[in-house]
Formats: C-alpha cells, sequence, structure tokens
C-alpha cells in the first residue's frame, strides 16, 4: 500500500489557515481588503471578544450574487485573476482566493451580500468547512456582510495560543489603523463590545493625528517624487519628532501595507545626520509603481513584496527623503508655534520650525571675528551695541538679531514672534559639518601646515590605523606621519581647525578608524569622520561672542541645510512667542 496520499480539502483549508489565519486581526485584514477590492466608500467592523467571539464586516461595495457566492468560499477560486499574466501584474489587495474558504474551515462563517442594483440579497453559510448546500434569499442592502464566529473552535491548539480579549483588539486596532492611512478615501467605523471605539473619516489630516499623534500631524512635512515610473509620497516627520521605537513608520506599495528592509534603510539612512543616537524617525512612505515591477506573491500573509529593480527604487527613495530632511531643518519665519514641553508619547520636545524661507538680507555681520569663534574666556564683559532692525518686521530673517549671550552656552535673538534660543556649540558644529560634506564631495578641504608638528604617543593598533587610512586622513585635512611603533606626528590640520586641540583631534578621529575596521567601511562612514572633525572646529561653551559673530552665526544657520540639529541629533535652537511669555506673566489676564 501507498503511505502518500491526498489530504482532503477540509484539512488542505485548515493548513492553509495556519499560514494566513494567525489571530482575529488577521481575519479583519483579510475581509476588509476584501471590500476594499469591491469599491467600498463605507466599511464597519464589529468585534465580541477582541474578535475571538464573533467579527462582522460589512461594506457598500459591489456585492456578491447568488451565483458567486459558494464559489467565493471555494479554495483558489478567485474574480482577480485568470491566468499567470494577471498574477504578475496584481493591483487587488487580495488575489489567492485562499482568505475566505481558510477562514471558514476554522470557525462558523456567514456570508451575506446583494449586487448592487439587484433587489434580491442572497446568504450562505459555512461551518468548520462544511458548506451549505445551496444559498438562501436574505434581506440584505447592497454590500456584502461576512460574520465569523468562534475562531479557531475546531482547533483546540490554535485558539489556546490566542491572547486576552484586550491585546487581540490591539492587534485588530494596528491593521485598521494601517489600512486607514493606506486609503483615506475609505471610511472606516469600528465597534468593539457595542461600543464605537474608532472612526476615520475621509480625511487625511485627521487620520494622520489619530493613527501617529497630532504633534506628527504639526511636525512633519508632505513630500511627492516622481522618476521613470516611480512614484513615491508621502509624509516625514520632522527630525525633532523622534521616537524610541520604529512604531510610527509605516511602508505603502500599491496601496498594500509592506515591511521592506531595504526602504527602511534607506529612509534611515535619509535621517542619519539629523536623528539622535537611539532615536528614530516617524514616516509614511508610499511607493507606486507599475504592478509588472514588483512581486506581491513572496509571502502567505502578503507583508513582503520584491521589487525587480530594488537598488533604483532604494536609492530612489533615499535621494528624495535626505533633500526633504536637509531642506525642513533650517529655520522658518513663519513657525509661530510656542514651545510644547510635553512630549508625545516617547516624542522629544520639538523647536518649532518647518518649510525654509531665506530672509533676503546681505551678510553684513560675517566679520573677521566669527572666522576666529574660538574668543578669549576673559574677554571683558561689556553692552554691545544692538544689529540695526530692519524697519519692516516682514523683513526681519527668521532667527532675528542677537541681545545678549547666556552663560558662554546660548545665544539670545529677538524675532518677529518673540525669543530665539540657540545652542552655539551645537549650531555651528552643523555649519562646520555641513561645510566640511561639501568641501569634501568636491576634494576642496583644505589644510594649513603647523608652525609647529606635534608629536604624539599611541598604541601600536592606533599606529597601525593611521598608516593604513594615510591617504583618507590627508584628504580630511590631517597630515600624519608614522614615525615609530608608537609614535606619530601630525604636520597639518584643516583650515576650519585653526586652534584646535590638535593631539585630541587625532585620537578622536582614529578611534573612529579603528571602530569602522576595514577601508570599506571608512569609506561608508566619511560623514562620521567629518562630524568627528566638525566637533573640533566648532565654537566651544563659556567662550564669549561679539554681537555681530553672534548675528554672524544665526544667518549661516539659516542659510545651512539640516541646522535645525547639531551632528548628534540635538536641535539647535528653540524659541518662545510672545503669546507664550504673555501667559507666563499673566499679560492681560
Amino acid at each position: 500500500m501507498t503511505r502518500i496520499r491526498l489530504l482532503d480539502n477540509r484539512l488542505i483549508n485548515q493548513i492553509a489557515a495556519g499560514e494566513v489565519i494567525e489571530r482575529p486581526a488577521s481575519v479583519v485584514k483579510e475581509l476588509v481588503e476584501n471590500s476594499i477590492d469591491a469599491g467600498a466608500t463605507r466599511i464597519t467592523l464589529e468585534l465580541e471578544q477582541g474578535g475571538i467571539a464573533r467579527i462582522v464586516v460589512r461594506d457598500d461595495g459591489e456585492g456578491i450574487g447568488r451565483d458567486d457566492l459558494i464559489p467565493a468560499l471555494t479554495r483558489h477560486a478567485t474574480s482577480k485573476i485568470s491566468d499567470l499574466d494577471d498574477l504578475k501584474q496584481v493591483v487587488t489587495m487580495g488575489f489567492r482566493g485562499e482568505a475566505l474558504p481558510s477562514i471558514a474551515s476554522v470557525s462558523h462563517l456567514s456570508l451575506r451580500s446583494r449586487l448592487a442594483g439587484s433587489d434580491q440579497g442572497w446568504e450562505i453559510h459555512c461551518h468548520g468547512g462544511q458548506m451549505d448546500e445551496q444559498p438562501a434569499p436574505a434581506a440584505h442592502a447592497p454590500g456584502t456582510t461576512v460574520e465569523v464566529s468562534q475562531l479557531f473552535y475546531n482547533i483546540p491548539a490554535r485558539r489556546k495560543f490566542l491572547r486576552t480579549d484586550r491585546t487581540e483588539y490591539r492587534h485588530v486596532e494596528q491593521v485598521i489603523r494601517r489600512l486607514a492611512l493606506a486609503r483615506p478615501d475609505v471610511e472606516l467605523v469600528v465597534l468593539h463590545n457595542g461600543r464605537a471605539t474608532l472612526r476615520f473619516r475621509t480625511d487625511l489630516e485627521e487620520r494622520l493625528g489619530r493613527v501617529l499623534s497630532k504633534q506628527f500631524a504639526a511636525q512633519s512635512v508632505s513630500f511627492q517624487a516622481e522618476t521613470d515610473g516611480l512614484r513615491i509620497h508621502g509624509r516625514a516627520g520632522l527630525p525633532v519628532y523622534s521616537r524610541s521605537q520604529r512604531d510610527q513608520q509605516y511602508l505603502f506599495v500599491n496601496g498594500r501595507y509592506v515591511r521592506d528592509a531595504s526602504l527602511a534603510h534607506a529612509v534611515r539612512r535619509a535621517y542619519a545626520d539629523v536623528m539622535y543616537h537611539d532615536r528614530f524617525p516617524a514616516w509614511v512612505l508610499h511607493v507606486e509603481l507599475d504592478p509588472g515591477m514588483v512581486d506581491v506573491n513572496v509571502h502567505p500573509a502578503k507583508h513582503e513584496v520584491r521589487f525587480r529593480e530594488p537598488r533604483m527604487v532604494h536609492d530612489f527613495v533615499f535621494h528624495t527623503l535626505r533633500d526633504i530632511v536637509a531642506q525642513d531643518s533650517r529655520p522658518n519665519a513663519g513657525s509661530a508655534a510656542p514651545i510644547d514641553l510635553a512630549g508625545d508619547d516617547g516624542a522629544t520636545p520639538a523647536p518649532q520650525w518647518s518649510l525654509p524661507q531665506q530672509s533676503g538680507l546681505q551678510v553684513r555681520e560675517t566679520l573677521a571675528g566669527y572666522q576666529h569663534l574660538h574668543s578669549p574666556r576673559d574677554m571683558p564683559v561689556r553692552d554691545f551695541p544692538r544689529q540695526p532692525q530692519a524697519q519692516d518686521a516682514a523683513d526681519m530673517p527668521p532667527l532675528g538679531y542677537a541681545i545678549a549671550q547666556l552663560h558662554g552656552v546660548y545665544i539670545l535673538a529677538e524675532n518677529r514672534e518673540g525669543l530665539v534660543v540657540v545652542d552655539m556649540h551645537a549650531a555651528h558644529e552643523r555649519i562646520t559639518y555641513e561645510r566640511l560634506k561639501q568641501a569634501w564631495e568636491d576634494a576642496a578641504i583644505t589644510s594649513q601646515p603647523l608652525l609647529l608638528p606635534v608629536t604624539l604617543q599611541m598604541n601600536p593598533d592606533e599606529v597601525a590605523a593611521v598608516s593604513e587610512f594615510q591617504a583618507l586622513l590627508s584628504r580630511s585635512g590631517l597630515v600624519a606621519e608614522v614615525l615609530g611603533e608608537e609614535s606619530v606626528v601630525v604636520r597639518e590640520i584643516p583650515q576650519l581647525l585653526a586652534g584646535a586641540d590638535v593631539a585630541t583631534l587625532l585620537r578622536d578621529v582614529v578611534a573612529d578608524l579603528l571602530e569602522y575596521g576595514s577601508a570599506e567601511r571608512v569609506e561608508a562612514h566619511v560623514n562620521e569622520l567629518l562630524s568627528t572633525v566638525a566637533c573640533h572646529a566648532s565654537v566651544r561653551a563659556n567662550h564669549a561672542l561679539t554681537i555681530p559673530e553672534m548675528n554672524a552665526l544665526l544667518r549661516d544657520m539659516e542659510a545651512t541645510e539640516r541646522s535645525g540639529q547639531c551632528n548628534h541629533g540635538r536641535p539647535t535652537w528653540t524659541k518662545i512667542d510672545l503669546a507664550q511669555l504673555d501667559k507666563w506673566f499673566k499679560r492681560g489676564q
């Protein structure tokens, strides 16, 4: 006798259910996606006990005719594809014909529907894979209702792995939030245990505020870009709106929520220069391209896709978002909101800024003093004349004019909305870093010979790193030579670092070289090296600056990309508007 035998359809469906249906949230995803494919404009979801006891999905889509009800519950029966070419051009959320029969095999399922334009609805029932022989007439509005109850009732081993009602409901809620971002044109209503818990109207701003947060909606920018049949659009959180985890990152490919490590990497790289360590950006990214350029049939639950040209998609996302982040990290004259000191669920409090705006003023303040920011600590404190202000407040630059320096650390400036506070070291560090990056790209970093070369003792590993990366150090303006097994001499440094602590600078740079380990990894982390160099080139705390020097720094901030954060992702400035000041001092109350 043969030991190999064909499985019956009921067992086949239950095996398929194990791949597609993990928990109530999986059922909700499949059913709501079917409603979207049916052209629904309003979908209502009713749950009991987190969906374990009962799930009802009701839509106003095109409906299902009487003769299609039985095929709808038959495995691998679908109206969405008919041949291999269709499978290569999938434009619907579902397409394999597995969801309904898989769900029906592990639950009690009823399917009621009425075609648009028909005067009669029909229903059919399926219990653990056992289907009614024929549909029966049923009163029903145009559209479809699917009711699923007692999920996994006939597979106790699967049912015992379900969590509490509350936990299962949270998973359902996550699915609905993703679908709300994927299809802002479809109204979604959720009821749990008879109580309305979620409602997403067809308002994108409202959805962003509810799915992510109101703070994200206010501190993010819309973007869109297109090239060679590839279009991306969405919302990018400003760098200061950061999270302690990746919980507010949403990727959609042709309207389908997916996870893709390559595109997540592209976005992470785009934020790399402005994101504080151990923090993550928030974003919503839609990628749209010819369905033939992406394979959606690579995961049973359709959570992953495969691009025909992944490098092209990756690079386009990276370059687009990198430019968006760079442009939107400069001060803007139009940002008038007060400081928000209450971080939102893991988000950092944020300075208020958005799109960059040039002031149009000539930078008269760029004086020789700004070229030598390491002013002596014992500079006498005295009153400096204020920068002459423009007659028209509308001509005032975004960061205004300096009025004082606080504890040798902060610049206080007055702009048209109120008081601006700048961390002078963090701001100058970003300015220097951006100039170094541009000079690196242009192969134009200039070095300055030291009047007296600096010799320092280093351990053998550090000396070996200096020897191995000597050419790269020279390109970054650091000319160093190995003198012996444990000694190195520095002969030139970047011009920007005139007056810097040469020994500390070289040790810090060499520490980076040792961390990256190989020439290839060092080349890939050039920006980190330049960031280290920039830190040493920047004005230090507790150094007094003149008013013209402070104003020169403010003007450079306004002209520098990413100047809203230092090289480590910390904010460089914030603002307190007059309304907030009045509130503090109870003026007008």
